[in-house]
């Protein structure tokens, strides 16, 4: 524990958060390290901001960054892999390349393979750490295999999750936009058009990051500043050894087999010859136990003297090769067979999979076990604990080696075939298992996931291997989806969609898609997928399924349409219902599809006459109920609930919606279930609130904040508890929780997003009832960011009802009760149902609260003809006993509606009517 922290009372548990806050991961990243719940990170994360007295969770990770610092005195970074070895030499290379990344936004250390670029990179990073207020992260780009998930690797090292409307990209970006950081990508060549994409974004947006790559060639982007890194020195200063020779010592000492000072020159001559390359030089002494100096320096000379000509870069090259040749010639036949075979795994690796993908003729699977040790013990291999189990891998100039090595013995497409199998079952397996929220599974995919994508990459390109392909393809998009990787569980399933040998299957990857698009907020990409499933069903002469599918992407225009970057042109959506019904048939399901659709249509085309919006949402909700489909009935009580809620029915509302929960709650999780649970839930805690029901809005609050899918959420995932707990008078969870949800925000880029404009609302009430207007003020910017007021077809605007609401609130509270009133002066029966939504209760009853306070001649009318909209409702009817009690001047009915307020779980309206009561 940092001992700062013991002194401000924080528990291991909450020390332990607190770290990883310093890491930047998020609640979900987070509860997963620690094994424990998001729910249970967030009371640590609310215990740590009163404790420590930080304004927010950015100053949480700010003060565990900085006590980390204080409590390693110094000590690398714990963002940086620890060294396996001691970094030896390159004092003037360490001291240019530190002041490089001191001076310049983005260094390039360029250098041969085998030279040390990773090494001295992790020497400087570790030099430089305390410079940089919010760490060091390292990236190693060896196992990524696509261009496009450059990001996601950053993402994965920086502990960034993908934000529900942004891809993983955006999500990296936003998250770094105001950190002072020094992030280290290594081993950039071989995606280097994919990093310089990627960079050129990163660093124009993020201006307080700085970048150190390294790679065989400079990344050509804006920000570069070019450090070519050089072999190992070859002459010695005065009477020291040079570094090339200092190397070679330290190594050669720790396999046991120390150099006498007179064999120095004989060391030397032997590092002359290899150009002073870091890896042969290392490879080199790891051989000296079982030669020899003498023995060495007989067989280097051989090998050697068969390179002539060429430029001194390129015998760097060739020294290199020379070395890994001579290395490889020295190994048993079985050991080369091993060391070419495992050239295909891209990550870390176990031995049983080694077993399972080399363990083949010649080569027995028995031997594989042994022959990973013998290539550890020569260093062709790095072995390290792991949670399951010994992982070993390859340097990636090795790698390369052994790939080359494989083409030329003609066992290329064996090995990579075998590969793609074992990935597939490791995948399939992987799927299978029954904690996909567990720690320890999120641990088994990441350590799988690298190598599954290298599969798909190759098979995707053999056309013999396309059933594997879009067998790899479907898994990984299904475990990326699980491991809430939503952005690249979209891309797979159209990847598959692409691969897939037959239309159904083409068919039913698109829907995937869509509705993981639909997850990520996406409705652009919802629309486009399902018509593309549309033509597909089509081309395969599915003409039910091609409606169906029309159908829902009409349907989507309208249930997502706050997901739309740009919305399909008017009239599109009426016309492919019209498609969709032509094409339907008598097929349930597709009916079923078009009923819904024309809901949307009806509503958005026209102003529809109430009764047969009411008729319509009912007969699709018939249909679907017919299908036996929980997930198209939900669709149609979302659309009953829509009517209901234009027909100012709050109560029935509240009943639609909850029947739509629990129809939601034991369908198997799916993309579509996931969306569909998503959207149920956050209606059901704003309905909960509409009526009064603030329990119920708290549990169904929970529950949308505990879906896997919203863990990196904050925003959204937190949204409908503020609201819930600001009525409820919980003020200083109200203000915990806001933390968090501006974090997400603004991590998410601040992006226009309506449906959160309520939650920012709620949080400046709170502020304002504590008589913060400052904070007051902050939030209602943050809620004209988020919102806008609804444009009527007359060109009048209206300001959305929870902002009356919220607002009334505020100033009842200060006794402004005119200032109220004129907040509350719209007529709720003229209001746009957009506007009003389910706040009509509290508008009614706080516009009559208002009109008592101010003595308004009609105050007792208002307040009947309030009682016949809002009978049901505890909250609503408490304040109008209340308004009603203020007008009779009657201390014991107000005492009574305090109680009742009690009841209904709102504590601040009933210590607000306690307070009035003794004026009365």
């Amino acid at each position: 524990m940092y001992p700062v922290a013991a002194q401000a009372g924080i528990s291991g548990r909450e020390a332990e958060v607190l770290s990883l806050l310093g890491e930047h991961l998020s609640n979900a990243e987070i509860g997963a390290r620690l094994y424990i719940s998001v729910r249970t990170v967030e009371t640590h994360v609310s215990s740590l901001l009163r404790k420590l007295g930080a304004a927010d969770r950015r100053a949480l990770a700010q003060l565990a960054a900085e006590w980390s610092r204080a409590a390693r005195g110094g000590e690398a970074s714990l963002g940086l892999p620890a060294p396996v070895t001691s970094f030896v030499g390159r004092a003037a290379e360490r001291a240019a390349l530190t002041e490089a990344v001191k001076q310049h936004r983005q260094v390039s250390a360029v250098g041969p393979g085998g030279v040390g670029k990773t090494r001295l990179a992790l020497a400087v990073a570790a030099r430089v750490e305390a410079d940089f207020a919010d760490g060091v992260w390292f990236v190693d780009l060896v196992p990524v295999t696509d261009l496009a998930m450059v990001g996601a690797a950053v993402a994965a090292a920086v502990g960034v999750g993908e934000q529900q409307s942004r891809g993983i990209d955006e999500s990296v970006v936003a998250a770094l936009a105001d950190r002072h950081a020094l992030l280290v990508l290594d081993n950039c060549e071989h995606v280097r058009d994919g990093v310089a994409l990627f960079l050129e974004r990163l660093l124009t947006a993020c201006p307080r990051l700085t970048v150190l790559a390294t790679s065989r060639a400079r990344l050509m982007v804006p920000f570069e500043r070019v450090h070519p890194i050089p072999p190992l020195s070859l002459s010695g200063d005065g009477d020291g050894d040079s570094d090339a020779v200092a190397l070679f010592l330290e190594r050669a000492a720790a396999v046991g087999w120390p150099v006498a000072p007179e064999q120095r020159a004989q060391a030397a001559e032997i590092c002359r010859g290899l150009d002073g390359v870091a890896l042969a030089i290392e490879l080199a002494a790891a051989r000296l136990p079982m030669l020899g100096l003498d023995g060495l320096s007989g067989v280097l000379s051989d090998q050697l003297r068969l390179l002539t000509g060429g430029a001194r870069a390129a015998d760097r090259h060739r020294s290199v090769r020379a070395m890994l040749d001579w290395s490889h010639a020295l190994l048993e036949p079985a050991d080369r067979v091993l060391l070419r075979r495992i050239a295909v795994f891209v990550a870390p690796f176990t031995a049983d999979a080694a077993r399972r993908v080399a363990g083949f003729a010649p080569l027995e699977a028995a031997e594989v076990m042994e022959g990973l040790a013998r290539l550890t013990e020569q260093s062709l291999l790095t072995a390290s604990p792991s949670p399951g189990g010994t992982r070993y891998r390859t340097l990636e100039t090795i790698r390369q080696y052994g790939v080359e090595q494989l083409a030329g013995a003609g066992d290329l497409d064996e090995v990579r075939s075998r590969h793609a199998g074992w990935a597939l079952a490791s995948a399939t397996e992987l799927a299978g298992d029954a904690s996909p929220g567990s720690g320890a599974w999120r641990a088994r995919f990441e350590a799988l996931a690298d190598d599954i994508r290298a599969a798909l990459g190759w098979a995707a390109g053999e056309p013999g291997h396309r059933t594997a392909a879009y067998e790899l393809a479907l898994s990984l998009a299904r475990l990326a989806f699980t491991r809430n990787l939503v952005g690249e569980a979209q891309q797979r399933y159209e990847q598959a969609a692409a691969l897939a040998g037959d239309p159904s299957a083409a068919g039913s990857a698109l829907r995937y898609a869509a509705a993981v698009a639909g997850c990520r907020m996406r409705g652009d990409d919802m629309y486009r997928l399902y018509r593309a499933a549309a033509d597909t069903a089509r081309g395969a002469g599915d003409t039910a399924g091609a409606g169906r599918d029309l159908a829902t992407a009409a349907a989507t225009t309208f249930r997502f349409a706050g997901t739309f970057s740009q919305p399909p042109p008017p009239g599109e959506a009426a016309r492919l219902v019209a498609e969709a019904r032509e094409l339907a048939g008598d097929d349930p399901a597709a009916q079923a599809a078009v009923a819904l659709a024309e809901c949307g249509v009806l509503a958005h085309d026209h102003q529809p006459v109430l009764a047969d919006a009411v008729a319509r949402a009912e007969r699709a909700v018939d249909l679907a109920e017919r299908t036996g489909d929980p997930l198209a009935l939900s669709a149609a009580l979302d659309a009953l609930t829509a009517v209901r809620t234009w027909a100012g029915d709050t109560f029935a509302t509240a009943g639609t919606t909850r029947r739509r929960v629990e129809l939601l709650a034991s369908v198997p999780v799916t993309p579509a279930s996931a969306y569909e649970r998503a959207n149920a839930l956050s209606e059901a805690a704003e309905i909960c609130v509409g009526v009064g029901d603030l329990a119920g809005a708290r549990r169904w609050g929970e529950q949308l904040r505990d879906l896997p899918l919203l863990s990196e959420q904050g925003d959204f995932a937190t949204s409908r508890l503020l609201v819930a707990d600001a009525l409820a008078g919980d003020l200083d969870g109200v203000l915990a929780g806001s933390g968090r949800f501006l974090d997400a925000w603004e991590r998410s880029g601040s992006r226009h997003a309506p449906h959160l404009g309520m939650a920012a609302a709620a949080v400046a009430m709170v502020h304002g009832l504590r008589g913060d207007g400052e904070a007051r003020a902050r939030w209602l910017a943050i809620v004209d960011e988020l919102d806008v007021a609804v444009e009527k077809q007359a060109g009048e605007r209206q300001q959305a009802g929870y902002r009356a609401v919220f607002d009334a609130i505020v100033l009842l509270h200060h006794g402004q009760a005119d200032q109220a009133l004129a907040g509350l002066a719209a007529e709720p029966d003229e209001m746009d149902d957009r506007v009003i939504w389910v706040w009509r209760h509290w508008y009614v009853a706080l516009r009559a609260e208002a009109g008592a306070l101010t003595r308004r001649s009609d105050a007792r009318d208002r307040i009947t003809a309030a009682r016949a909209v809002v009978a049901g409702n505890p909250i609503a009817t408490a304040l109008l006993e209340r308004a009603e009690a203020l007008l009779d001047g009657d201390r014991d009915r107000m005492l009574a509606a305090a109680a009742a307020f009690d009841a209904a779980g709102c504590r601040y309206q009933s210590a607000r009517t306690r307070d009035l009561a003794t004026t009365t």
